[in-house]
């Protein structure tokens, strides 16, 4: 086919075809990839994009822009294609034809710290189609917050293409059934309902009624019958966009490889269709199958006309915004520092000192923090998965975030752990938000897909961990956390930090709000702990490097080093108490935080931990696994390395040897 016959086509059809060709070669030339979903996707994402979505190439991060999540990441050529043909700076054609090569900006799915104008990492199905749903709570909450008559000046749509397999997961019911419960109009989601799944039809497995489904749970729901109907999709679209108090969903039936020679079949789904298949497909879409990534220059400018309505639409808001700086000027000053992601000067001040506090449990602290520091810094928003007393996560000065309050600050995720995680990524990426969220520790299993993807994705959020042991004691072995803390330890670029009192507490909160490009877990007790003594005992702001010494030997010189974490360093205390007073030179170094303390220099390192002094005992209610650098081939340790039991916190921890009877015993047997 000739290049003269390609430009009878419309110049819609042009385009389309355009992003097919260019996924299945880029698809080709990689030898792997997701073809299915980029040429049966392309006519929904060309209208949404050249017709709907607000957005500047030239300034990506652009605050008011809607938002666009490709749920279903696998298919990330489609993305990419977009992204090239409407000029983002980030994908040139290079960029397309090293597909899912080293240190490319095209990896196998979509990646937002690596790619500008990709919004959200995406690849286990579920977590875009939740993530948007977080998205629309921060965009909401904004809009509640500084919205004026005449002012709009957060009016954002959230946009998302998502599959079979995102509806599948659990994790999209759980925020489909919170969305709609809040009202969150202004999610619009295309639904690439194509009947296949790798194993085969979706019938093998997924065969109740999806419409139904998204009704019950308060969405609006509309159907395309044909996913290459440009005007039905459009015209689902406009309607979606007419519906201000639900969430929309629009069910459009697509064929998977549109064009492919096994298009409608599950071997269309995924990996290269080879030079024949290429060519075969690129003869079906009425194009010259000799030129490879080839991209008409009527298509190019077709799209960079698109893409003026943007630019505009950010000049006109950039206007707006000056007009209600002059109106509304302290509005506008806490709009611009949310919207550049800057903490307020000096929010440090607002932190307590706990001077002469009670023995309370680490849970309790964190409360006090939240609510010491809430007013102070008025972007932090979050809550707890059904957990708020326990969790201590309530902001006491704001309201709940309901459909009649979206300027409240405090969150009702539901029982929705998994949710709740997904949820914080898409508020933390929608930017400007510090989201937190609570549960009990054990819990966090439920929520650990969304953890890894706020680690990967360089974002800011906060986990409140509460009941963080076998201390939580009668609930039993099924509540009670025991490998769970060096799970969380296991995640790249999250810090897990298990502080042992409230100053601690304090400098775990310190540490977090400052970690704006990585998350933090907070392992907090349900058990009182030892009030440790500051002015005689060394400063919290050890916290900071992760490990560091609490209280020195006698004669500075110490025979053995204890080393603990949370509630078990007041056993530790103990322990070098009554060693101490035998005479044996005893050192006691908390650390809250592995990873920090791995950060370190090796000289500080071997400052707090001396090599010579091989005689170490840890001392914390959870396994062994990952001590064993610090317990050295000549240490020993107190852990659990068995699930718990119900009863008492104080009979677990004393049948379980946290007693000082056994930690002295085994200290004298190190020596």
């Amino acid at each position: 086919m000739t290049t003269a016959s390609m430009t009878q086509q419309t110049i819609e059809q042009l385009s389309i075809n355009t992003i097919r060709t260019l996924s299945i070669d880029a698809v080709q030339e990689a030898n792997s990839g997701h073809p299915g979903l980029p040429l049966g996707c392309a006519p929904m994402a060309y209208v949404l994009w050249t017709k709907f979505l607000r957005h500047n190439p030239k300034n990506p991060k652009w605050f008011n822009r809607d938002r666009f999540i490709l749920s279903a990441g696998h298919g990330s050529m489609l993305i990419y294609s977009l992204l090239h043909l409407t000029g983002y700076d980030s994908m040139p054609l290079q960029e397309i034809k090293d597909f899912r090569q080293w240190q490319s900006k095209t990896p196998g799915h979509p990646e937002n710290h690596m790619t500008e104008g990709v919004e959200v990492t995406t690849g286990p199905l579920g977590q875009g189609f939740a993530n948007g749903v977080g998205m629309a709570i921060a965009a909401k909450h904004f809009a509640a917050r500084f919205n004026r008559e005449g002012f709009p000046v957060v009016d954002n749509y959230i946009y998302a293409i998502c599959s079979d397999g995102d509806l599948m997961e659990g994790v999209s019911y759980e925020a489909a059934s919170l969305a709609g419960h809040l009202k969150l109009g202004k999610i619009i989601y295309l639904y690439d309902d194509n009947e296949i799944t790798i194993d085969g039809g979706t019938s093998l497995a997924f065969s109740e009624d999806r419409t139904k489904r998204f009704e019950a749970c308060g969405w609006h729901v509309s159907r395309v019958e044909d996913g290459n109907d440009l005007e039905a999709i459009e015209s689902a679209i406009r309607e979606a966009q007419s519906v201000t108090d639900k969430p929309s969903i629009i069910r459009i039936n697509t064929v998977i490889g549109f064009g492919m020679p096994n298009e409608g079949t599950s071997d269309a789904h995924s990996d290269a269709i080879g030079d024949e298949g290429v060519a075969e497909t690129k003869r079906k879409l009425g194009w010259d199958e000799d030129k490879k990534f080839f991209v008409p220059d009527e298509v190019y400018d077709h799209f960079k006309e698109s893409t003026t309505h943007g630019a505009k639409a950010e000049s006109d808001w950039n206007e707006l915004v000056e007009r209600y700086t002059e109106n509304f000027a302290d509005d506008a000053k806490t709009l611009n520092l949310i919207s550049n992601n800057e903490l307020p000067e000096n929010w440090e001040d607002s932190l307590p000192s706990f001077e002469g506090v009670e023995s309370k449990a680490t849970r309790v602290y964190s409360g006090e923090v939240i609510n010491a520091i809430a007013d102070d810094i008025p972007n932090m928003i979050g809550g707890s998965a059904d957990l708020t007393g326990s969790n201590k996560t309530e902001i006491k000065s704001s309201k709940p975030f309901q459909p009649d309050s979206y300027e409240g600050r405090n969150l009702y995720f539901g029982v929705r752990e998994h949710a709740m995680g997904s949820l914080m990524n898409g508020m933390a990426l929608f930017g400007g938000t510090i989201p937190f969220g609570g549960t009990f520790l054990t819990f966090s299993d439920y929520m650990r897909p969304a953890i890894r993807l706020a680690a990967l994705s360089e974002i800011q959020t906060i986990y409140v961990f509460t009941h963080d042991s076998i201390g939580l004691g009668e609930d039993g072995p099924t509540h009670q956390s025991v490998e769970h803390v060096s799970a969380l330890r296991a995640i790249p670029h999250l810090y897990t930090i298990r502080p042992c009192d409230a100053h601690e507490v304090r400098e775990a909160w310190r540490i977090a709000i400052k970690r704006n490009h990585e998350p933090t877990a907070l392992a907090l007790s349900r058990q009182k702990v030892m009030v440790i003594d500051r002015e005689k005992f060394a400063s919290a702001e050890g916290t900071a490097k992760g490990g560091y010494i609490l209280a020195e030997a006698s004669n500075d010189e110490p025979k053995l080093i204890i080393i603990a974490t949370g509630s078990e360093v007041g056993l530790a205390m103990e322990t070098r108490e009554k060693l101490e007073s035998e005479g044996t030179p005893t050192r006691v170094v908390s650390m809250p935080c592995m990873e920090l303390f791995y950060d370190q220099t090796e000289e500080y390192r071997n400052e707090v931990l001396p090599e010579n002094v091989t005689a170490r005992l840890v001392i914390e209610a959870g396994v062994r696994l990952g001590w064993e650098g610090i317990i050295g081939k000549d240490g020993d340790a107190i852990t659990v390395d068995k699930f718990g039991a119900s009863a008492p916190a104080e009979k677990v921890f004393d049948e379980y040897g946290f007693n000082l009877e056994n930690a002295v015993a085994k200290a004298k047997a190190l020596l």
